[in-house]
């Protein structure tokens, strides 16, 4: 199972507050932890919303609005993503993680979709097509 790991983004990460090194050498060996055990396949850190765009969907209209974001709390700064086997395991890798604020913060985890998860409607031509796409990344 993949889960996406969310770290949600506090008021000093969407300032631009970059993180001490203390921290920075925490999550190092925590990233390293992920690593050795076969958990991790991506992880990195975000810009504050104040650098990104979001593009809103109308029918067949597309609107950009440019950051910064209003609600911070709703907002991500950075992000995990493994694979383990089971929800209790993730929860219990998450767990183990530095506060990534040096400040009260939250981090969600929210299980990635499957193949399998999708039913009769995910056709073989579209699994097909799945597989070439992942064979390609």
């Amino acid at each position: 199972m993949r889960f996406m790991i969310l770290v949600k983004a506090s008021s000093e990460s969407e300032a631009g507050k970059m993180p001490s090194e203390k921290l920075l050498t925490e999550m190092g060996k925590y990233n390293e932890e992920l690593v050795k055990a076969g958990v991790m396949l991506a992880g990195e850190g975000l810009h504050p919303s104040s650098r990104g765009a979001r593009v809103q969907f109308s029918g067949n209209k597309r609107t950009v609005v440019d950051g910064p974001f209003a609600e911070t709390k709703e907002l991500v700064a950075g992000f995990w993503l493994i694979q383990v086997k089971s929800k209790e395991e993730a929860i219990e890798w998450v767990k183990r993680c530095p506060n990534p604020m040096e400040s009260d913060s939250e981090i969600e985890i929210r299980q990635v979709f499957e193949a399998e998860d999708f039913g009769a409607e995910f056709t073989p031509e579209l699994r097909e097509q799945e597989e070439r796409l992942r064979a390609q990344l």
